[in-house]
């Protein structure tokens, strides 16, 4: 399985290629990741790579987790993501060892997975694109409802998994076979071709692509 790299959102902008195409991409700041854990089936029941990212100052740091990182021999970290990796693929790490985002490279494909923005209770009119009802022939206050939602005498009842007003956003998504445009080591981004989930300063996990397009 890939190694999944947290990374930060920094934004949207365009940049021009050498063809004079522009292309709007997605900044990514590309920090280090450090092994903070590695997990392995017999002692913890599966394994996986346990990552951390982005300095944390110590007086922000509770006391379990001020241990977690002292035994492992690291600064602490503001954000913690596990990658679950197979046990040979385990092997290649070691707790403390730094992870450069050099892994990438220009023209890869991968999979962005983050939090979508959260826009709070929607009706259907925003969260499933329903069509307004027209504001004519004695229509009044109902033009942006979702209109009847149970059948008639059979069922008799309202089913489930209707599309209805409620929460939205604020969502675990994931942007597919997403190119690498731009690898900047020097200032530490990723330039990703496209639109990435989750807001600004957000943290998200990039890896190789798992479904390429055929």
């Amino acid at each position: 399985m890939p190694l999944a790299y947290l990374c930060r959102k920094i934004g949207n902008t365009q940049i021009f290629m050498d063809t004079g195409q522009c292309v709007p991409v997605t900044v990514l700041q590309a920090d280090s990741n450090t092994v903070v854990q590695k997990k392995t089936v017999d002692k913890d029941g599966y394994s996986a790579l346990q990552l951390g990212f982005a300095e944390r100052r110590a007086s922000r740091t509770n006391r379990a987790r001020a241990g977690h990182f002292s035994k492992a021999g690291v600064p602490a970290k503001q954000f913690l993501g596990e990658c679950r990796l197979s046990e040979q693929e385990l092997e290649a790490f070691e707790v403390g060892q730094e992870i450069k985002f050099d892994v990438f490279e220009v023209g890869q494909k991968v999979d962005v997975t983050g939090t979508s923005k959260g826009r709070g209770t929607a009706g259907v009119i925003k969260r499933h694109n329903f069509s307004i009802k027209r504001r004519t022939h004695g229509t009044h206050e109902n033009t942006r409802h979702g209109g009847a939602i149970g059948a008639g005498s059979y069922p008799g009842r309202v089913l489930k998994g209707g599309r209805m007003p409620g929460r939205m956003g604020n969502e675990k998504v994931t942007a597919r076979n997403l190119e690498v445009v731009r690898v900047d080591a020097d200032a530490g981004l990723l330039y990703v071709k496209g639109a990435v989930p989750g807001h600004r300063n957000g943290v998200v996990r990039i890896r190789p692509t798992t479904k390429a397009d055929l």
